[in-house]
């Protein structure tokens, strides 16, 4: 069975940090894994993805042109995690994140804009003044 859990959301001030993490049923080493955000009244959007572990990476990644210099995808394979690391966090940032997979091995289903499979139960971001 496939399951993906975030944890690491909270609220924090403008300018503020937070460590997302995704922990998963299977190993994640071998799998595209992306993290998602949805804010009331928005659509949900990608942030980010990091494509399956290769001989000389941890996995390409991507990023949402609004988060690209704040945010930074990785992986924690002590314990078969993926953590998005959000600095500089901003009033456009509160949302519930996901983290999602298509249980593929490149990014594509993010970079193509297409609904992933899998997806996790979400975790809340709050950001304040």
């Amino acid at each position: 069975q496939v399951q993906l859990v975030e944890s690491g959301g909270g609220s924090v001030q403008t300018g503020g940090s937070l460590r997302l993490s995704c922990a998963a049923s299977f190993t994640l080493d071998y799998y595209a894994i992306a993290w998602f955000r949805q804010a009331p009244g928005k659509e949900r959007e990608g942030v980010s993805c990091i494509s399956m572990i290769d001989s000389v990476s941890d996995g390409s990644t991507y990023y949402a042109d609004s988060v690209k210099g704040r945010f930074t995808i990785t992986r924690d394979n002590r314990d078969n995690t993926v953590v998005l690391q959000m600095n500089n966090l901003t009033p456009e940032d509160p949302a519930v994140y996901y983290c999602a997979t298509d249980l593929n091995t490149e990014c594509t289903f993010y970079t193509s804009n297409t609904h992933p499979t899998y997806w996790g139960q979400g975790t809340q971001v709050t950001v304040s003044s």
